[in-house]
C-alpha cells in the first residue's frame, strides 16, 4: 500500500516540478519580494515631480511673501494682476488665489491648475498656508518671545515597543512589521490554498475525462490513488515554501546586513542589546526593530517553519474537498458551481485575517484562527505578532483533526464519483455516495 501511494506521489510530485513554470515562480518570487521592498526607496530617490511655476494672487496681504519655493514647485507672488489675467498666462502651472481676510476666518483658498493636479503640490501648499495663517494668528495676541514657548511646548515622544513577555535580547517588536509580515503570510497561504487545491480538482477531471483513472484503479484503490495525488501535489507547495524560506533567509543572513549603513547597523545592535536611546537615535525606533527582526535569521525560518505545518494541513483539508468535487462532475464548468463552497470559507479567512494582523488578541482573531476552515490564513496573521504557542498547537490540532475527517468523507464521494459520467450529481447524490460502504 505504501508503495503504490509512494509511486503516485513520485509521479505527481516530478511532473509538476520539472515544468519551467514552477522553477521560474519559485526563484522569482524572493526577488520580486525583495523588488517591492527597495522600490519605494528608490522611486522617492531618483523619481522627481516635474517643475512648477504657481501664480500667487493674495488678497490676505501675508501668505504669498512667506511661501517657500523648493525644487519642485516655484511660488511666484503677482501684484496687480488680476486671477482672469493670471488665469490667461501660459507660463503658469497653476494659479493660488488666497481672499482677504484668512487670518481671521477659515475662508477657502483656491488652486487653479491647467490640467490634472497632484497630491504633493496641492499638500504643500495645504501645510504651509496653515502653517502661516496659524502664526499669524499667534502674533496677533502679542506674546514676548512666543516662537521659543512653542518649541519648548513642541513635543515629539518616540514609541519603543518592548515585550514584557520575553527575554532581553528577544523581547523587541515592530507592530508595523508584524502586521505587514501577518497580511504577506495570509495572501500567499490564500493563493497556495486556491492555486494548488484546484490544480488537485483540475487533475482528477482531466483523468477522468480521459478514462486513465479507470485503467489506475484496476491496480491501486481509489482512496489510495486520491492521497497519493494530494499528497504529490501538496508536495510541490511545500517544495516551493521551503526554497523561498532558505533564499529569504540567506537575504536575511547575508544581503541585509551588507546594505545597512554603518551607523544604522549600531543602532540595531545598541537596540538588541537593551542600550539604545531612542531620544537620540537618527532613525525612528519602529524602523529599528523592524530591521531587528528582519535580520533575524532564527526568527525568519520559524516563521516559514510554521507557514508549512498550516499550509500543508490547509492543503490537506482543502484538497480533500476539491477531490471529491472533482470526482463527482465530468468539466470545469460543472466544477465551477460546486466550488463555491469553498472557496466562500477561504475568503473568509482572508478577511479576517486582515483583521487578526491589525488586532491579534481580539477574541474575533482568536476562534477564526480556532475553526479549521479559516485558522491557516487567521493564525498566520497573528503568529508574527507573537502569540502564546499553547494556541498555536490547538490550532493545528484542531486542523489536521479536521482533515482526517473531511478525507474519510472525501474518500467516500471519490470511489464513486470517478465512475460517474454524463450526470451532474446533487447535493443529495453525494450525501447519499458517502453512505455507501
Amino acid at each position: 500500500m505504501k508503495s503504490k501511494i509512494g509511486i503516485i506521489i513520485g509521479r505527481e510530485f516530478s511532473e509538476r516540478v520539472r515544468k519551467k513554470s514552477f522553477i521560474i515562480t519559485t526563484l522569482l518570487m524572493p526577488l520580486f519580494m525583495l523588488a517591492l521592498m527597495v522600490a519605494p526607496a528608490l522611486i522617492m530617490m531618483f523619481a522627481g515631480g516635474d517643475e512648477r511655476t504657481v501664480g500667487v494672487i493674495d488678497e490676505s496681504g501675508f501668505v504669498a511673501q512667506n511661501l517657500n519655493s523648493d525644487s519642485e514647485t516655484t511660488f511666484l507672488p503677482l501684484t496687480g494682476t488680476t486671477l482672469d489675467e493670471a488665469l490667461a498666462c501660459d507660463t503658469l502651472s497653476a494659479v493660488l488665489y488666497i481672499p482677504a481676510g484668512a487670518e481671521e476666518n477659515n475662508i477657502g483658498v483656491k488652486l487653479f491648475t491647467n490640467g490634472a493636479s497632484s497630491m504633493s503640490l496641492e499638500s504643500n501648499i495645504t501645510s504651509q498656508v496653515n502653517s502661516i495663517i496659524e502664526d499669524q494668528r499667534l502674533r496677533s495676541y502679542n506674546i514676548e518671545n512666543l516662537s521659543s514657548i512653542m518649541d519648548k511646548v513642541h513635543s515629539d515622544v518616540k514609541l519603543q515597543s518592548i515585550r514584557n513577555d520575553r527575554e532581553e535580547g528577544d523581547n523587541q517588536s515592530s507592530t508595523t512589521l508584524s502586521y505587514v509580515l501577518g497580511i504577506v503570510l495570509t495572501f500567499l497561504l490564500y493563493m497556495c490554498l486556491l492555486l494548488y487545491g484546484q490544480m488537485v480538482m483540475t487533475s482528477i477531471i482531466e483523468e477522468k475525462n480521459n478514462r486513465v483513472l479507470e485503467i489506475v484503479v484496476s491496480s491501486v484503490k481509489p482512496t489510495q490513488l486520491m492521497l497519493g495525488k494530494i499528497c504529490g501535489i501538496g508536495l510541490v507547495a511545500v517544495t516551493q515554501i521551503v526554497i523561498w524560506g532558505v533564499l529569504i533567509g540567506l537575504m536575511s543572513a547575508f544581503l541585509l546586513p551588507a546594505l545597512l549603513p554603518a551607523d544604522m547597523a549600531t543602532q540595531v545592535g545598541a537596540l538588541n542589546a537593551g542600550t539604545l536611546d531612542a531620544s537620540a537615535a537618527g532613525v525612528d525606533t519602529d524602523m529599528l526593530q523592524a530591521i531587528s527582526m528582519m535580520g533575524n535569521v532564527s526568527y525568519i525560518l520559524g516563521l516559514f517553519g510554521l507557514l508549512i505545518l498550516f499550509l500543508v494541513g490547509g492543503f490537506l483539508l482543502y484538497s480533500a474537498i476539491y477531490a471529491a468535487i472533482g470526482s463527482a462532475v465530468d468539466n470545469i464548468q460543472d466544477a465551477g458551481q460546486l466550488q463555491s463552497f469553498v472557496i466562500f470559507p477561504i475568503i473568509i479567512g482572508i478577511v479576517f485575517g486582515m483583521t487578526a494582523a491589525s488586532d491579534p488578541t481580539s477574541s474575533v482573531s482568536f476562534w477564526c484562527s480556532m475553526i479549521p476552515f479559516t485558522s491557516p490564513m487567521v493564525m498566520m496573521a497573528r503568529i508574527p505578532s507573537g502569540i502564546p504557542a499553547w494556541e498555536i498547537v490547538v490550532s493545528l490540532v484542531l486542523l489536521f483533526a479536521t482533515f482526517f475527517a473531511c478525507v474519510y468523507v472525501a474518500a467516500k464521494i471519490y470511489r464513486v464519483g470517478i465512475f460517474m459520467y454524463g450526470k451532474k450529481p446533487t447535493f443529495r447524490d453525494l450525501i447519499r455516495w458517502t453512505r455507501y460502504k
